[in-house]
């Protein structure tokens, strides 16, 4: 069952590749024309941006009590984002594979999966510390429209939503619960217009509500410690920037601060909210307007949209799929140390 699960992924990366086929000529087209020593700072920044990411779940499993190197965690991590993009399930294929992996390392799977379900929080609210300031500098240069109000407030509120279903869960199994099975039950009378067998389990809501209760059971030290994740978060978002700065340099557009600030806030903020994973056709369509709209050059706005893509969406897809095939077949026993 596994094999297969592997190959179904494996061919959900193909067939993302193959849909994206002619994005891909423009990508190379273009990137002949750019400055290499830039591009491959950018690469470098990447690969940086991947331990960051490591390093911010290694801070939420110390808060949770579990020991876990950073490499692991960040190669994790890298297929997680591999299984989003194929299999998009708005980040809940990224928290199975954590949880698969943590029984694999002999860590309680219920602390992993709450581990998981915070990073997606806390990465939500390390862009809207720096969504807030891109808003600053669309409101002073008078550049800011109503989809980026609306888009900001959609992912407001998710994140709220999110935060509170997280805080109930550490708060009380039994009102998560049932909450869930509520949620279950209005989702399946939805459901029944179409097919007749219910599409969500009322029992896996309370397994998942035990699960998050269980994962919270272990926290040793005060929520207050949330703001370390964040921080790395931010530094997250600032390493994604500097990579858009060297995709300004690799073409020699001039550039401030604030155009560099506001066009990767409207581009994440796309990227979260977008229908497509990962923003795909989305973000490579809205952020040469939103450039354009900050006074760059038009066809300058383009290559450098499709630079920052390549580094920040093609790379992290290819080391991806790498990272997730060598979860099952580099033969790692599992952990047996994991909690402190």
């Amino acid at each position: 069952m596994k094999k297969f699960f592997v190959i179904i992924i494996v061919f959900l990366g193909i067939a993302v590749i193959a849909i994206s086929f002619t994005e891909l000529e423009t990508i190379i087209r273009t990137l002949q024309h750019a400055h290499l020593g830039f591009f491959i700072l950018a690469i470098l920044i990447q690969i940086t941006w991947f331990i960051v990411m490591g390093r911010m779940y290694q801070s939420i499993y110390h808060l949770l009590g579990i020991d876990e190197a950073i490499l692991t965690l960040s190669r994790i991590a890298t297929a997680a984002n591999f299984i989003n993009v194929v299999a998009p399930t708005a980040g809940v294929g990224g928290i199975a594979l954590f949880a698969s992996e943590a029984r694999r390392r002999g860590h309680p799977a219920g602390k992993v999966t709450v581990a998981a379900a915070l990073f997606l929080l806390l990465d939500q609210a390390a862009f809207l510390c720096v969504l807030s300031v891109g808003l600053i500098v669309l409101v002073r240069r008078n550049n800011l429209t109503g989809g980026e109000i609306s888009a900001s407030f959609f992912l407001l509120v998710t994140a709220i939503v999110y935060a509170f279903v997280l805080y109930l869960g550490y708060r009380s199994e039994e009102k998560l619960g049932s909450l869930l099975a509520k949620i279950a039950r209005m989702v399946n009378r939805v459901v029944k217009f179409f097919r007749k067998e219910n599409y969500l389990s009322e029992t896996r809501a309370h397994e998942f509500a035990h699960e998050v209760s269980e994962g919270f059971s272990g926290l040793t030290e005060q929520p207050t410690s949330l703001v370390r994740p964040v921080m790395w978060g931010i530094l997250g978002k600032a390493l994604l920037m500097c990579i858009l700065i060297c995709a300004f340099l690799s073409f020699e557009v001039p550039f401030s601060a604030g155009t560099i600030i506001a066009g990767f806030s409207i581009a994440y903020l796309f990227l979260i909210v977008s229908p497509t994973p990962s923003g795909i056709g989305i973000v490579e369509g809205l952020m040469p307007l939103a450039l354009s709209s900050l006074r760059v050059d038009w066809s300058q706005a383009v290559v450098i949209t499709l630079t920052y893509r390549t580094v920040t969406f093609w790379v992290p897809f290819g080391i991806g799929a790498w990272a997730f095939r060598s979860l099952h077949t580099g033969g790692e026993q599992p952990s047996t140390n994991g909690v402190k």
